[in-house]
């Protein structure tokens, strides 16, 4: 535009004319500086309000933490620790009231950790400093949370400047995270975890002493190895009480923390010394908790770790104070079942709430085992030379051992052949129910009818097939096929004495005698006296299953060698158990033997069907003469299960109940009589020198029993004319006439 024109204009429009020709003289640099300025300030603008916004927002989301964080309870921490299983110390001074009457051979605790509590007092200062000196040296003066190391971690989780995640957390924190198993790392629910954990700790530290927490603390700290806590990763480690570390060993606990699979010094040794020396060791000297001279000393120690290699070769029965097991043995195993068992009968819960209650409520359990036994049976099982003939390729044969005492008190268990392999494993003895055979005679049939009167010593049966009447009044000879029972297919109808009968293991006499008790009271006195729980209501009271053992459902081999008792601690029954005593950790007795019995037979009774079992062992011809010992009077029975699907042998020692198994797990094959030895011989492997190594070596005779002289061509008393005797024992009660017949 003209200059001209420009002055001829009003003023308000040459100013703005001016203006605009002044921006475009200006430099472009000025410009673009102004540009970014605006943008700058536009964006520090946004970053504040969102700023404010998200400030705003995370200290609701803090409060609402404050408010809803739980309050963690110290008070219940042992609630969660080991529950102990212990066996009887032959070494214990009963006069002696500090020493130790029980040696802990297993433990057993919440996931299986191997938990033992020990108090704040009893641990070392040194075993203290160390684990404070390395994971929170600030310990004793912050309120719970140490701030500095927290916002550090705070900020690696946001802007990573680490390659791995800060922790951060103190001992109070550590051991809040242990409790609760509150442990999420990263992300937001890392950070609300760390939320959630401060305020924990803070109220944690209102509520408790640094003392409280560092003891609940040493007790919790996972330590490798499914080992928590330092009193029992000095048992594990170090074969130690916790009051006997080093300081280089208690360095070498602190430095297993960082991460307990990769710093452990039983797996890596050369590792964790070195985070010892190079770390731990270090701290307690800048703090002050060891001297220079004791950080060299420590330095110069060579620690020496056993762990398992203390354990026993076949790492199942452990006898020191302080060993655990790795595989739980079968003892093992049926006393936690049983220990399930007497807590849900004692809380009236269910087996599964028991169960938890079990592995976390730190029971102490005083069990009935004999290690000595066990260890040895143990090792007997895994002999094949016990069990067969010769070598095999492949023996598959399966089989299952259990004994105890004359008041049910179970000394020792097998049950399977072979290295056991995992705990709480499928246990034959006490779970598996199989045909018994001829072994359920002496207590099906011939007992009872003792006890009624019905049959004496010397009573005669004749050697024939009885004719029964069935429900739809039809008739048939028992057994219907002789030979099946191991008898030939021709009746022989030869006369046999009662205890004849029984060591030859004949059929025919059972089953005159359950014709005489009816099969009904055979079943009954098994069922109600005895205490067999496999029987089947609908099935079982008849014939077969009362005289041969031809059960429905089978027999326990336990609850069959528990009614054996009967025979050796005069006609009492007790129920048979793997615990003597139980305790809760409030000292609150949950269950106690106390051998309360029931009066299952007349102790005459008792004793002359103890010497009638005798002669299946002495007797030439006793299907038990395999078994026999050399210094320790036996009796027992044999069982012989339809075609060879099971053999039984139940004996009985003036010490012990036994009973062995023999078959395949698959209950349908065939055992071959040319490839396996007698089923009392193979007892007499696995047990024969445990038994004649009794103190007790006879059986002691009631005064109500008589051993007289019979005639062995009436089976009654003999007369002063009989010139064929033998003798036999008889109950006071229940004596023969005198033959005058000769």
């Amino acid at each position: 535009m003209r200059n001209d024109n420009i002055k001829n204009m009003p003023d308000g429009s040459r100013n703005t004319i001016k203006k605009r020709n002044n921006r475009r003289k200006q430099k472009p640099a000025v410009r673009i500086l102004k540009i970014i300025g605006t943008i700058v300030l536009s964006m520090f603008l946004i970053v504040v309000i969102t700023g404010s916004i998200l400030a705003t927002a995370l200290t609701i989301y803090i409060l609402n933490f404050a408010d809803s964080s739980n309050v963690i309870s110290l008070e219940n921490v042992q609630m969660s620790y080991t529950t102990r299983l212990l066996a009887n110390n032959p070494d214990y001074d009963k006069n002696d009231e500090d020493s130790e009457r029980y040696a802990l051979y297993y433990s057993l605790s919440a996931n299986g950790e191997k938990r033992t509590w020990v108090d704040y007092s009893d641990i070392p200062k040194h075993v203290c400093e160390a684990f404070i000196c390395s994971e929170d040296e600030r310990f004793d003066m912050h309120d719970g949370v140490d701030f500095k190391r927290t916002f550090a971690a705070f900020a690696n989780l946001i802007l990573h400047f680490y390659d791995t995640e800060q922790g951060g957390s103190t001992i109070t924190q550590q051991t809040i995270k242990n409790l609760t198993g509150d442990n999420a790392t990263s992300g937001t629910d890392g950070m609300a975890r760390k939320i959630r954990e401060i305020f924990r700790a803070i109220n944690v530290e209102k509520m408790y002493t640094k003392q409280e927490i560092l003891e609940a603390y040493l007790n919790i700290v996972p330590l490798g190895n499914n080992v928590a806590g330092v009193q029992a990763a000095a048992n594990f480690y170090f074969g130690k009480d916790v009051s006997e570390l080093s300081i280089k060993e208690a360095a070498s606990l602190a430095a297993i923390t960082p991460s307990p699979a990769d710093y452990n010094p039983y797996d890596n040794y050369e590792e964790n010394v070195g985070r010892a020396n190079d770390f731990n060791l270090k701290y307690m000297l800048d703090n002050g908790a060891i001297s220079t001279n004791e950080y060299e000393e420590a330095l110069a120690e060579k620690i020496v770790v056993t762990g398992d290699k203390d354990y026993t070769s076949d790492n199942s029965v452990s006898v020191g104070k302080y060993q655990n097991t790795g595989t739980t043995s079968y003892y093992v195993d049926e006393t936690l079942n049983e220990a399930e068992k007497r807590i849900a009968e004692y809380d009236d819960i269910s087996l599964e709430e028991a169960k938890q209650k079990l592995s976390a409520g730190g029971y102490t359990i005083y069990t009935n085992i004999n290690l000595n036994m066990q260890s040895k049976l143990e090792k007997k099982f895994r002999e094949a030379s016990n069990f067969t003939n010769y070598t095999l390729s492949s023996d598959k044969l399966q089989s299952a051992f259990i004994a105890m005492d004359y008041k049910g008190q179970v000394k020792a268990i097998i049950g399977g052949r072979g290295k056991k392999k995992a705990s709480r494993s499928w246990n034959i003895a006490t779970m598996s129910a199989r045909q018994p055979g001829s072994s359920i005679k002496p207590i099906a049939s011939y007992a009872p009818a003792l006890d009624k009167d019905l049959i004496t010593w010397s009573t005669i049966f004749n050697d024939r097939p009885i004719t029964i009447t069935k429900k739809d009044n039809s008739t048939e000879k028992w057994p219907i096929n002789y030979s099946e029972y191991g008898g030939t297919s021709n009746w022989s109808y030869k006369n046999y004495f009662t205890f004849e009968m029984i060591y030859r293991s004949l059929n025919t006499a059972p089953a005159q005698i359950v014709e005489k008790l009816t099969p009904s009271y055979s079943y009954n006195f098994l069922q109600n006296t005895l205490h067999i729980s496999t029987l089947d209501i609908n099935k079982d009271p008849n014939y077969s299953p009362m005289v041969v053992g031809a059960l429905t459902n089978g027999l326990i081999l336990e609850e069959l060698v528990a009614a054996y008792e009967i025979f050796g601690n005069g006609g009492k029954y007790y129920e048979p158990t793997c615990i003597s005593k139980m305790v809760d950790r409030e000292g609150n007795v949950i269950y106690e033997n106390k051998y309360e019995s029931e009066q299952a037979i007349d102790k005459s009774t008792a004793y002359v069907m103890n010497r009638m079992m005798q002669t299946v062992i002495t007797n030439s011809n006793g299907t038990g003469r395999y078994a026999r010992l050399s210094n320790v009077d036996l009796v027992g029975k044999t069982g012989t299960s339809d075609k060879w699907h099971n053999l039984t042998f139940v004996s009985c020692t003036p010490t012990y109940v036994s009973g062995i198994w023999v078959g395949y797990a698959k209950k349908a094959k065939q055992i071959s009589s040319s490839e396996y030895q007698n089923i009392g011989a193979i007892w007499k492997n696995v047990f024969g020198d445990i038994a004649n190594s009794s103190s007790k070596t006879e059986f002691k005779a009631p005064d109500n029993v008589q051993q007289l002289k019979y005639c062995t061509r009436t089976g009654l008393i003999a007369g002063s004319n009989c010139w064929s005797t033998a003798t036999g024992w008889y109950k006071s009660s229940n004596i023969p006439a005198v033959c005058t017949s000769c």
